[in-house]
Order: C-alpha cells, then structure tokens, then sequence
C-alpha cells in the first residue's frame, strides 16, 4: 500500500481508508502497509504506528494486514513489531537493516531476536538494492527454522537464489516475489505469492495473475503477465513510490506526492504512464 497524503504532506487518514477498501474490493489476499512503497523511512513513528491501526480497523478482519516493522536498529524493528502485535496485525515484514551494513551474522541475530521476542508471524524482506546488504540464502534456510519466520519478499532478482529457498525450506516457508515483473518467473520457481507495486493500481489483475497460476492455469496467468508487463516497468521509471503515486493521481485516488528526499515524478513519466494506463483501459473510476 502507498500512504497517502494531504497537499501539506500530511497522513491523508481518509485517502488511505479509500485505498485500502478499494483494494479489498479488488480482490487482493492481504493489505502490506508501511513498506517501502508506504514511504516507511520518511514517516515518523507516531505516523508509522497510526498507518497500521487505520489498516487493521479499516480491513475489519475480512483480510489479514502485514505490518511492515522493519528497522536499521534492532531496539526500534522489535518496538514496531510489539506494537503491530498488540494493534492486531495478522504478521510483520522486516526489511534487512540498512546503511549499518551487518555481517551474516549480525542479520541473523537481528531477526532471531524478533523472533523470540515476538510470537507474531514474521516475513524477511530482502531487497538489496535498498539496504547494500543481500541476506545470503543460507541465511535464510537457518532463519526459517524458527516457526513464527514463515518467509521471504525477495527481491533480489537473482533466480539462483530463489530456487535454493525452495528447494531447501519447508512448505511452511513462503517465498514472495518483491518485484512484480518477476512474479510468473518466480511462481514458476516454487514462489507462492506477490507483495505488489502494481496492485494499488490493479488489484483484481495481480490477484488473478498469482491465482491463475496456483491453480495450475499457466495460460491465463503468462496473458495477464504480459499484458500487464508494461504497467510493472512504468511503475519502477523513477524511485518507487513516486510512479506509482503519479499513476494513482492520474487515476483521482488518494496518494499525493511522495516526502522529500523523494520528489514528483517529471512530467516525461507521467506522460508515460498515462500512454500505459490508456493502453490498458484503467480509467477514473
């Protein structure tokens, strides 16, 4: 989910209770508030904690919410992660702690000591390109031996690495695609599922596309990849979320600009991005 704000790039509280019941009458599985594309690292943690409450009283139990609690400090992902806990949050995702750059080991222990400190359900989220930091898949494999660790976003776009956590984790360890254009690829692979970019924008299609595929309709889900292929390189132009914020103001939904240091798009992916959506049909509603 984007967190919307207000043209004072405030928390648009009501924006975001639209978004979140248009997503579930899109057909989404779960709400993920609070990630990267939630603008986590520019929200303060008043702002943070607040974002998971409206998610969890705005789904009311109809889907489950992932609450991103991921942290550089360990002190603050375990206060984020307690809190979505006591909030109600159904799991957590955690990014891998960034700019500190820890050891394998000091990444284990970090989310080893979420773990036992914390019995909500937790998902690791990889995505190097952000942090500086890969969690090497034996990492991973040693990780899921802890129950309430049931998987990984990964985005790392190494399928390499995908294939060794399936092969060498147990069903009830997830892998999640974190890219959308690799979603198919990674189904293909023994992923199971899609934390999506693109569905705040097309919730009911993403869903189709993961489902289509579980359900042994490869056909159907290598059309909707394809077709909707464009859309998931438009939205990564410039730095997420500001795509896809653009894309869901050209579209009159709540999301406003993205907080600086990120800025709006420029008015070349815009124009890109509504060629996109008039090639695919997504209208104003």
């Amino acid at each position: 989910m984007i967190t919307p704000f207000d043209e004072n790039y405030e928390l648009d509280e009501e924006g975001l209770r639209e978004n979140i019941r248009s997503q579930i009458e899109g057909g989404i599985d779960r709400i993920v508030p609070v990630g990267t594309t939630g603008e986590c690292a520019t929200l303060s943690h008043e702002e943070h904690k607040r974002v998971v409450e409206i998610a969890i009283d705005t789904a009311g139990g109809e889907v489950p919410v992932i609450a991103g609690t991921g942290s550089n400090s360990t002190r603050e992902a375990l206060r984020l992660t307690r809190h979505a806990a006591e909030a109600g949050a159904d799991a957590a995702m955690l990014v891998t702690p960034y700019y500190n750059k820890p050891t394998q080991r000091g990444l284990y222990e970090h989310y080893k000591k979420i773990a036992q400190e914390v019995d909500i359900p937790q998902i690791i989220y990889n995505v190097p390109s952000r942090t500086g930091r890969n969690i090497d898949p034996e990492t991973l494999v040693s990780l899921s031996e802890f129950e309430n660790i049931v998987g990984v976003k990964e985005a790392i776009g190494d399928l390499q690495q995908i294939m060794y956590l399936v092969e060498n984790t147990g069903e009830d360890f997830n892998v999640l695609s974190g890219d959308d254009h690799l979603t198919l690829p990674m189904l293909s692979l023994g992923a199971v599922g899609v934390i999506s970019v693109a569905s705040n924008i097309v919730p009911g299609e993403i869903s189709k596309l993961v489902h289509s595929y579980l359900e042994g309709d490869t056909k159907t889900a290598m059309e909707q990849h394809y077709e909707f292929l464009p859309l998931f390189r438009s939205l990564f132009l410039e730095t997420n979320p500001g795509p896809v914020k653009a894309a869901m103001g050209i579209l009159d939904r709540p999301a406003g600009k993205p907080r600086l240091p990120l800025v709006e798009v420029t008015e070349e992916t815009k124009n890109q991005l509504r060629e996109v959506l008039s090639n695919l049909a997504i209208t104003p509603e």
